[in-house]
């Protein structure tokens, strides 16, 4: 799979919103605008990389806007949204570059992940691509405040971000077209003579330019929020040993559990339940068995990551319900400690956990007495 990183560009002055707070870092729904964006590039499974070009005295506001996100060290920008754009990619070439970039403005906290995936996908086929938006309204040329003609508006289009680029192709149009004033990121690409894919843009990916974007975006959080479901599985077959790990929980048994971490069947499956609530893929994209920093590692590290990325959106983890699916060792003695070590790692308190227990009566690979298996349920609650 193709490497993505995206730059999330936020280091105006806010000239037109006013105000000694630059807007970026204004609250919206009880985060920073930036925060929102932050949050959910890093929750995306398909990001491998997220970082943000900002102005060098807003780290510390930067600092608090990203607390707690997993992100690549921020980067300063230029004296123009291009310089800024520019230096942003020059952070991200050498060796480990991505092989695609997507430029986002750190004023849309409401971008979706619908709208990342169409970017995304016609990158197969362009080296460049723009969400967008066709224009509905008549357009009027003005002058001296009289009506100086009609614009035609069929083929116009409002362009909206993130706009995404095979990055080696980007990065060399951005380094050819340093001191010109073009408009965006797709104009840099179509200066040096390459093709932009136009992709349907979303009509609540706004961009926060007044204090009167700000009251309208702010309404979008004056509701109740949603409540998302996720679930998850996995199983481990049994590996010599004299414990198996659940929950965080060395339960001592005639055998242990197969795995590439610490094989904690339990926190696999609410890992994968966490992740799915907020479709940010499985615990394999995250954790890929391949890696070898995660050989042995304990799976409490899983969990207390995708509770990162759900706090990133501002989010809160409700409740878990997880099985346990085995033969043996019996569970009921370490129900209790399981669903507390459970509930830590989660921030939530233990009557929020249940932890259950079950067999399958004999029959299947945990019948034979093969393995262990268990399945998760998990209910989030995010603000929008």
């Amino acid at each position: 799979m193709a490497r993505c990183a995206v730059l999330v560009v936020a280091a105006g002055r806010g000239r037109r919103f006013g105000g000694d707070l630059p807007k970026q870092y204004r609250d919206l729904g009880g985060r920073p605008v930036l925060r929102h964006s932050l949050g959910l590039f890093r929750a995306d499974p398909r990001i491998s990389l997220v970082r943000a070009v900002i102005h060098p005295d807003d780290q510390g506001l930067y600092d608090l806007a990203a607390a707690g996100l997993d992100l690549g060290p921020p980067v300063p920008g230029g004296a123009e949204r291009q310089d800024s754009v520019r230096l942003g990619l020059e952070s991200l070439a050498g060796p480990a570059a991505p092989d695609l970039v997507l430029i986002h403005d750190g004023a849309r906290p409401f971008v979706d992940a619908d709208l990342i995936g169409r970017v995304i996908a016609a990158l197969k086929d362009h080296p460049g691509a723009v969400p967008a938006l066709p224009v509905a309204d008549t357009l009027k040329r003005g002058a001296d405040g009289l009506v100086a003609g009609t614009v035609e508006r069929a083929g116009l289009w409002r362009a909206q971000t993130p706009q995404g680029f095979r990055f080696a192709e980007i990065l060399a149009a951005h380094r050819a077209a340093a001191g010109r004033a073009l408009t965006d990121d797709a104009a840099v690409l179509e200066s040096a003579g390459l093709a932009v894919a136009l992709v349907p843009g979303g009509e609540d990916n706004v961009k926060i330019t007044t204090a009167l974007d700000l009251e309208r975006a702010a309404r979008l959080f004056q509701g109740p929020g949603e409540t998302r479901i996720g679930n998850g599985f996995d199983a481990h077959r049994f590996a010599p040993g004299t414990a198996v790990t659940l929950c965080g929980v060395a339960i001592p048994h005639e055998c242990g559990l197969e795995g590439h971490s610490d094989a904690d069947v339990a926190l696999h499956a609410v890992t994968d339940a966490l992740l799915g609530a907020i479709a940010a893929g499985d615990i394999g994209l995250h954790f890929p068995p391949s890696d070898p920093r995660w050989r042995g590692a304990p799976s409490r590290l899983f969990v207390e990551h995708a509770r990162r990325l759900i706090e990133g959106l501002s989010g809160q983890v409700v409740n878990i319900d997880l099985t346990v699916i085995c033969e043996a060792p019996r569970i009921g003695p370490w129900r209790a400690e399981m669903a507390d070590g459970l509930a830590a790692m989660l921030g939530v308190s233990s009557g929020r956990v249940g932890v259950k227990a079950t067999t399958t009566e004999g029959m299947g690979f945990t019948g034979r007495r093969e393995g262990i298996a268990a399945q998760a349920v998990a209910m989030v609650r995010l603000p929008r």
